[in-house]
């Protein structure tokens, strides 16, 4: 089936909001198994929002609505609905109930706006919302099925997930069953070169490839008539792509994250981690803390942004700082160093860089980085060199770094 997202809202043409929930939804939908052809960001206008279900009515089986639920008159995406389907709004006193006890739990007075979002397209069945008080709404009509999906990202993602994602799965017969297979130490280009031949020749499965900083995944997908024989046919490609990328596959597993899969690691080896950063600024260790348990590998993180501190807190030497500078590998490798023996952890990583924008130079341009990896009695410095505004300079500094850090602990065991 064909599926088109409509993201609703002024605010989005206008830049001032990131468009995050039309990557999560068309992400969601690829692992359905859905066709998404077309994608489409309309402000709050009556004519122009009609215009454009009109459209995706013609050309898409499914709509996916998202924003323009809200209490305010701007808020016009279950009225336009409504109008291009020829449908009056009618009342929904489950839903009107809902709005009472939501604000009552906190208690607030009810605005007199929030009622409109207790109407409905005449039919159509509502969501709903956990997190907020403007219900999501399933609508179908002539074979054309309608979601609409509160904007709020903390709202709609676990709407879409939890409720809405099941009556999708009901409308395809086949079975969808997907394994990512997550790769890291490895570019976009390169990954998707040595799997081109599987690229070219895929049918079913299919394959998907998506680069994220510092990572790229392999979305395996397989449609059958029960999951069980979809599983069977995705098992061959995940082994191929195991075969072929070897140790740079870190999990097939959706939920393990980099950082997961990292300290996992430590942990298995009953050892203990410490983190050292400058230009990340505690970007690393904030990566590290959002595992779950990691506390029981994670030893300390510290920030040493200026000199003074790489000295004082990690024994970095005036004169490695005077003879090569904060941004070099000598005094990445005696911060690893210094964090390892002061702190007695297994695993020590360092980053020092120039994120910019300002501060680069001919010999050390911003995006520069060199980040140590201390392991047992074994140090490690890696040369980067990164492109892309300061943020993201700082963001692929750390997933540098915890790729470092694994392809270290696995050399360490000979694993690698």
């Amino acid at each position: 089936m064909i599926v088109e997202l409509i993201s609703v809202g002024t605010e989005l043409l206008l830049g001032n909001i990131v468009n995050t929930n039309a990557a999560f939804l068309a992400e969601q939908c690829a692992a359905l198994g859905l066709s998404c052809f077309y994608q489409t960001v309309v402000g709050d206008n009556a004519e122009r929002l009609c215009e454009t279900i009109e459209k995706a009515l013609e050309r898409s089986d499914v709509l996916i609505l998202s924003g323009g639920l809200g209490p305010t008159q701007d808020d016009i995406t279950r009225d336009m609905v409504a109008k291009v389907l020829g449908k009056d709004l009618v009342l929904d006193e489950h839903s009107k109930e809902r709005i009472r006890l939501f604000f009552a739990g906190r208690g607030q007075s009810i605005p007199d706006n929030n009622w409109r979002q207790a109407y409905k397209p005449d039919g159509a069945v509502v969501i709903d919302n956990e997190n907020g008080t403007a219900p999501g709404l399933i609508l179908s009509e002539k074979g054309k099925h309608i979601f609409l999906l509160p904007g709020p990202p903390n709202e709609l993602k676990p709407m879409f997930t939890e409720q809405m994602m099941p009556y999708l799965q009901k409308l395809e017969e086949a079975v969808i069953f997907s394994v990512t297979v997550k790769l890291c130490g490895i570019g976009e280009s390169q990954a998707e070169t040595d799997i081109l031949d599987l690229l070219e020749g895929q049918t079913n499965p299919t394959m998907a490839p998506y680069a994220k900083t510092g990572e790229v995944h392999l979305r395996v997908t397989a449609k059958a008539v029960t999951e069980g024989e979809a599983r069977r046919l995705v098992q061959p490609m995940v082994e191929e792509l195991k075969n072929r990328f070897g140790h740079k596959v870190y999990t097939t597993q959706e939920e393990v994250t980099l950082e997961q899969a990292v300290a996992e690691l430590v942990r298995e080896r009953g050892w203990k981690l410490a983190t050292a950063e400058s230009c990340t600024g505690g970007m690393l260790a904030a990566r590290l803390t959002r595992v779950p348990g990691v506390s029981a590998v994670f030893e300390t993180g510290l920030v040493t942004y200026a000199n003074e501190t790489k000295s004082a807190l990690l024994g970095v030497k005036e004169d490695t700082l005077s003879a090569f500078g904060a941004v070099s590998p000598e005094t990445a490798r005696e911060m690893a160093e210094g964090l390892a023996e002061r702190g007695g952890a297994e695993v020590a990583l360092s980053i020092t860089g120039i994120a910019g924008p300002d501060g680069g130079s001919a010999d050390k341009p911003v995006g520069l980085v060199y980040i140590g990896c201390r392991v047992k009695d074994k140090t490690v410095v890696k040369e980067c060199r990164f492109g892309g505004s300061r943020e993201k300079i700082r963001e692929s500094s750390v997933a540098a770094a915890l790729t470092l850090a694994r392809s270290c602990i696995l050399k360490e065991k000979g694993e690698k």
